[in-house]
């Protein structure tokens, strides 16, 4: 059994996260190792209006954003989605993306890595 109370989680603030631009705020949901060795992040991320997370590439893992709320622009690799609460992403192992918010109220987000072939 695991409670943890908001105020215990881990909260990292992000200056230019992934070479995007302005101050991402990740709080960890479940720490790495409470992922069994399945993944390695399970967080809300919080993207201020203009604040983006940069393209990246994922190298043996894949990731799934949950929007929660807000509205964005979701990038993977050369396509581009608009994107609002409700609306689900996913990065394909070996493919890019990232995310700017467009709107202008913070654009809140849960961030999901799994590891897929032998890591999993």
């Amino acid at each position: 059994m695991l409670y943890r109370h908001s105020s215990e989680m881990f909260t990292q603030h992000n200056e230019a996260m992934r070479g995007g631009k302005g101050t991402v705020t990740v709080k960890h949901l479940l720490k790495p190792d409470e992922l069994l060795g399945k993944g390695r992040l399970f967080a809300e991320l919080t993207v201020p209006p203009g604040a983006s997370v940069g393209l990246h590439r994922h190298e043996g893992d894949v990731e799934a954003y949950y929007i929660l709320q807000g509205r964005g622009r979701y990038l993977n690799n050369e396509d581009v989605y608009d994107v609002e609460a409700g609306d689900l992403t996913l990065v394909d192992d070996h493919h890019s993306h990232g995310i700017e918010n467009t709107g202008d109220t913070p654009l809140k987000l849960i961030g999901l890595i799994l590891f897929t072939g032998d890591r999993k």
